[in-house]
């Protein structure tokens, strides 16, 4: 199994460090998305005192030319506190920053999606809009082989591994539950896990968070998991489709309901979101991965579990839909619905924002998008 060089070193060692006190300072960690909207990057600076909220941190800088987000000759980027969590590496009282990023003009960098979500969900606070995602992930050796497969081969084929237990079924367990229980410890708003069809594939539910927090949240979740990972000396993988041939993808199916569907009678609103989602679905389609769908075209195939990229459906309990109405909602007739399409890799502040457009809003038509059919 290929894991990292660090992962060997010694965290007895480490942990005599980290034992040490630090005084009345304390460390804060900014974290932001790069250039490629799926990397997560990030610094430490030293404060004097214990932030309380995001106003008490300071403004901070990168070299953007170094996270593809700007040219040398002019790479400043500003760093804008934006939810704040507890740090579970270092605890506290040491904090992880979640930050938007700025060019130098002050204005927000390309892959800066969070100011206008924010925007968005701030015109729809009096519906209380509540989402949940589901987050599918891979785990990887450091040379992109699955974490517990046979180093020339495959293992038994998917069946038994979909909340499995044992040696044989679950490969990976002490990076799920580490990675639990730090985000816990965090703050951040985990209400499950699981391991997946695939060997290797686990994941883990963020939710019900309101308007912006669902983006934050997820954000910072994978942050935590991407280090957990690290100290384990593995990958965590957010691809789509990590190993072609029949294989299940990976994706971060998002459940939405809004105060009215949750209500006596809200399947009505459930359905007339829906009807509204069938008629934007090529809008959806580019929304929801970072390359405007391309890929999840390695994905959303019709088969494993999934909808075809092409067609828009939905059904009461398909997962084979786009769109899928837990059985209890429809016995119900309240509660909320299930977009299977994001991809693992999507950006949960463009999924979150597309969908109040579409379903809150009413937006109609199609905007220029490098998915084609």
């Amino acid at each position: 199994m290929a894991t990292s060089e660090s992962a060997s070193l010694s965290k007895a060692v480490k942990q005599q460090y980290m034992d040490l006190p630090q005084g009345d300072k304390v460390q804060a960690m900014y974290i932001w998305i790069d250039g490629t909207g799926e990397g997560l990057r990030c610094k430490t600076r030293t404060l004097d005192s214990e932030p309380k909220t995001i106003d008490d941190l300071p403004e901070w800088n990168f070299d953007g030319s170094s996270t593809y987000q700007s040219e040398g000759s002019n790479s400043d980027m500003y760093l804008i506190p934006a939810a704040m969590f507890r740090d579970p590496f270092r605890k506290d009282p040491n904090k992880l920053v979640l930050c938007q990023v700025l060019k130098y003009n002050r204005k927000p960098a390309e892959t800066n999606l969070r100011l206008m979500c924010k925007k968005i969900m701030e015109m729809v606070e009096n519906q209380v809009p509540w989402f949940g995602m589901e987050q599918e992930y891979t785990i990887l050796g450091t040379d992109g082989h699955p974490f517990g497969w046979p180093s020339n081969g495959f293992p038994g084929p998917q069946g038994p591994y979909y909340c499995g237990v044992g040696a044989d079924k679950a490969y990976g367990r002490d990076i799920v539950e580490a990675h639990y229980r730090a985000c816990l410890y965090a703050g951040v708003q985990i209400c499950g896990t699981n391991a997946e069809v695939m060997p290797a594939q686990w994941e883990f539910q963020v939710g019900p968070c309101e308007g912006i927090n669902m983006g934050d949240h997820l954000w910072a979740a994978r942050f935590i998991l991407h280090r957990v990972c690290e100290d384990f000396g593995v990958v965590a993988s957010f691809d789509p489709k990590p190993i072609p041939g029949n294989w299940n993808g990976a994706g971060c199916h998002t459940n939405f309901s809004t105060k009215e569907m949750r209500e006596d009678g809200g399947l009505r609103a459930i359905e007339e979101s829906i009807e509204k989602l069938g008629k934007r679905h090529r809008y959806h389609i580019c929304a929801y991965d970072p390359k405007g769908g391309l890929d999840n075209a390695r994905r959303l195939t019709g088969h494993h579990e999934t909808s075809n990229i092409h067609e828009f459906s939905a059904g009461v309990a398909n997962r084979g839909a786009s769109i899928r109405i837990p059985r209890s909602v429809g016995q119900d007739k309240k509660g909320y619905f299930e977009d299977r399409r994001p991809s693992a890799n999507c950006d949960p502040y463009a999924v979150t924002e597309a969908m109040i457009r579409t379903c809150l809003l009413s937006e109609v038509g199609e905007e220029p998008t490098e998915y084609s059919k």
